[in-house]
């Protein structure tokens, strides 16, 4: 049965892998089955998740829905981290720490203090999570080209994701971690249509990210940017990645627990 499961997944979730690109080799990763819920009004307060996936902490930003009754996500809004090209994976979480497990809380919490770590302090003196806490201050990070290279680790969008960021925008992705983004509903995975926006963006900028409307608003500087949609990867990632997706749209019946 899970053998049917994983292969009913996969062909459900085959169309929503690359809502940006042409390249037809994206294929599903499906070992893990994260949930994520959200509210379903504007409001400064932490996302809600599901049992399935431990409770991260609070995130000190505004998630904006579409309507009081919907729990469709629309904006993210707050400070951004900025780093340029080729962030790859082992930056974003060392190999060393990839035997913490995911789905248990403390593990999970602990991924999170740990996100992009690996960034050499020369270059990025600002941490992305500061020492001794448990989450980062900046919901939106901002990237060049090719960020998520190296590994098929899915530890890294889990680590962003655990640490609090909800968003990355970058002008192109390493398509396994955009895949993994998807899968594990971790985190969005934007691009933007400006070559080199990271370098007109300072860490600790105010932005806004508006899905609806595809585009990045910079508070602080006053511009705004148009990016690539989300497109059908965007329902994946609201449900809580390819699993959730599937049970919620019943190609898949829901676990018993979720009934």
């Amino acid at each position: 049965m899970a053998m049917v499961a994983a292969t009913t997944a996969a062909a459900a979730a085959k169309p929503f892998l690359s809502p940006v690109r042409s390249q037809s080799s994206y294929l599903p990763f499906l070992s893990l089955s994260y949930t994520l819920k959200s509210s379903s009004h504007c409001s400064t307060f932490p996302i809600l998740r599901s049992s399935i996936r431990p409770q991260p902490n609070s995130k000190p930003f505004a998630i904006s829905a579409s309507s009081s009754t919907s729990t469709s996500i629309t904006t993210f809004h707050g400070p951004c981290f900025v780093v340029g090209d080729n962030i790859d994976t082992d930056q974003i979480i060392p190999a060393e720490h990839l035997t913490l497990v995911p789905s248990k809380p403390d593990e999970y919490r602990k991924l999170g203090t740990l996100a992009l770590i690996g960034l050499p302090s020369s270059l990025y003196p600002t941490p992305f999570v500061p020492p001794d806490s448990p989450s980062t201050h900046y919901p939106i990070i901002i990237a060049g080209a090719n960020f998520g290279c190296g590994s098929s680790r899915e530890h890294a969008p889990v680590a962003l994701g655990a640490a609090g960021a909800h968003a990355v925008v970058a002008e192109s992705y390493a398509r396994i971690f955009f895949r993994n983004s998807v899968a594990t509903g971790e985190i969005y995975p934007l691009e933007t249509e400006t070559v080199g926006l990271y370098r007109e963006c300072t860490t600790g900028d105010v932005v806004t990210v508006d899905l609806a409307g595809s585009r990045l608003i910079n508070h602080t500087t006053g511009k705004e940017y148009k990016l690539k949609p989300i497109g059908d990867a965007g329902p994946v990632i609201e449900a809580g990645g390819i699993f959730a997706y599937v049970r919620k749209t019943g190609m898949i019946a829901s676990s018993p627990s979720s009934a």
